[in-house]
């Protein structure tokens, strides 16, 4: 039986690879925030863990609990989108800390921890990015806040994909698509049942040559 983290369980993209996962029969270990998603998430059998990944001392803790564990799939989908800017609006000092502390900090404080159950398991590494990190094809400055964070985001998948790559463990940074969740509202094109459903075969599939890659859901390699 495979193990898959899934860290940032409690609702969309996340719940999802979660159900599917523990539908097949997989062991999943389920992050969530709020006391009320444990049932949820132990509903679909999964185990679940409370985590804010904005507390330093809880990533800590949360390490040494998975020190012994073999991690055959470690995704990291915790994000936040922040302000919904048009155009170059400052962001506040909150806004900037809360956006860039989820969505970078706290993958840069995770991958390390996680590196020895993923090593153990020759695993693979995932991380919910955006095509809105992507610096080559951008044509707004939409959002730029939650763009630089994905940017960031898609350099830490890159460094770690240099270190744990030559011992045996995948890295890959993915863009879900516009996808029909809370922080992709009602108008976007995919369900993310559908998302879900091709990562989760992309990931599964994936050799050597994907590690380091930046990837579309349904596998089509992305520029950076």
């Amino acid at each position: 039986m495979s193990t898959v983290l899934v860290v940032g369980a409690s609702r969309g993209i996340g719940h999802e690879f979660a159900r599917q996962y523990a539908a097949d029969g997989a062991r999943v270990i389920a992050t969530h925030r709020r006391p009320q998603d444990a049932e949820r998430l132990r509903a679909l059998g999964a185990r679940p863990i409370a985590l804010d990944v904005l507390d330093t001392a809880a990533l800590a803790d949360f390490g040494a609990r998975l020190a012994t564990e073999r991690i055959d799939v470690a995704i990291l989908a915790a994000g936040v989108y922040g302000p919904r800017t048009s155009g170059l609006e400052p962001p506040t000092p909150a806004d900037f800390d809360a956006v860039m502390h989820t969505n970078v900090r706290a993958p840069m404080l995770l991958i390390p921890m996680l590196a020895p159950p993923l090593v153990a398991a020759r695993g693979k590494l995932v991380v919910l990015s955006s095509r809105m990190g992507a610096t080559g094809t951008m044509t707004r400055a939409t959002g730029w806040l939650y763009r630089a964070s994905k940017a960031a985001l898609n350099n830490v998948l890159k460094a770690a994909s240099l270190e744990l790559g030559p011992r045996e463990v995948i890295c890959m940074a993915f863009h879900p698509g516009w996808v029909r969740t809370d922080m992709g509202g009602a108008g976007a094109e995919l369900d993310v049942t559908e998302s879900v459903t091709r990562m989760r075969y992309v990931i599964a599939a994936a050799n050597d040559s994907h590690n380091g890659k930046f990837l579309n859901y349904n596998g089509e390699q992305l520029s950076w």
